[in-house]
């Protein structure tokens, strides 16, 4: 196993274990703050909590399923199992969402105190902490794992830096006598998690769909192929992105005449410039004679 692929697995565990246990103090934090406040904003950082738990622990199995070696069975990988469970994470958030407005409306229609306010903000500024610890630890494993799933964890953990933030803030205005407040900041925090599962699922499902990689990338994949000495065009690239692993198929047009040992040379010479620039990719490519591309139904890229 390539020391790259390695740190993949080390990292996306790390960070999904680091996920759960970050999520479970928070709700055992929050459960005793809402207790004590009936703040309709703590809860909803609670609700939010509850569904991150859930999103997390879905994350943490479906992780470990996902870096499982290809088999007879999935010859291309369990990679899209990370796809899968992002779009499992975008439905707990429409959920938790969709929940909030319900109590936060009713809140609106009849504002009530908010009491220890003191203890609840001592319990948010703690949840911040425990939030920014944890978003550096996602931000560090993204740097060496572009996972979707982590990606999508860290997306509503750094929403949920701005939610806290506008706890506090309701929760000190509150002492001021401006108590439906905490419910205009819960119905925010709504919205923002319904824009944030937009994002999730939006991402999940390019991945399931098999959307090209970004055209920044395919034109740089396209630069280094057609650079090689002796390749005379590059037609019909395919990519796609499956977990952790970038899939790259390519066709070389060659000079008729090459012999087969070079031709093959080349072919390699293409593939490992393409893993200098992609290092965990799998990149196939084929070999064509010049002679036997068909130009008008395969575009085709011509060195000039």
């Amino acid at each position: 196993m390539s020391e790259m692929k390695k740190d993949y697995k080390f990292w996306v565990k790390f960070a999904s274990t680091s996920a759960v246990i970050a999520a479970l103090l928070m709700i055992l934090v929050k459960v005793y703050a809402w207790h004590v406040t009936d703040s309709a904003s703590i809860l909803a950082t609670l609700t939010d909590s509850v569904f991150d738990v859930m999103a997390s622990v879905v994350n943490f199995f479906v992780i470990r399923y996902a870096l499982t070696p290809a088999d007879d069975d999935h010859r291309f990988g369990h990679g899209k199992a990370e796809a899968l469970a992002g779009l499992m994470q975008a439905a707990f958030v429409i959920g938790s969402a969709i929940l909030l407005l319900f109590h936060s409306v009713g809140r609106l229609s009849h504002p009530q105190p908010i009491n220890n306010v003191d203890v609840g903000l001592y319990a948010i500024v703690f949840t911040i902490v425990i939030t920014l610890i944890l978003v550096m630890i996602q931000t560090l494993a993204l740097r060496k794992a572009n996972s979707v799933a982590i990606k999508a964890d860290s997306l509503h953990y750094k929403g949920d830096l701005f939610m806290n933030l506008g706890v506090v803030f309701a929760l000190l205005l509150s002492q001021w006598g401006y108590l439906t407040l905490d419910a205009w900041i819960a119905i925010g925090i709504a919205f923002y998690l319904l824009h944030g599962a937009y994002e999730i699922g939006s991402e999940s499902l390019n991945s399931l769909m098999d959307k090209e990689l970004p055209p920044e990338q395919h034109d740089n994949i396209l630069s280094i192929a057609k650079n090689v000495d002796s390749v005379l065009g590059v037609h019909d690239l395919r990519t796609r992105q499956s977990g952790g692993t970038t899939f790259v198929q390519l066709h070389l047009e060659l000079d008729d005449q090459l012999p087969l040992v070079q031709a093959h040379e080349i072919g390699d010479e293409v593939e490992q410039k393409i893993l200098q620039y992609l290092p965990q990719a799998e990149v196939l490519v084929h070999l064509d004679p010049i002679s036997v591309v068909n130009s008008k139904r395969d575009p085709v890229v011509f060195r000039d």
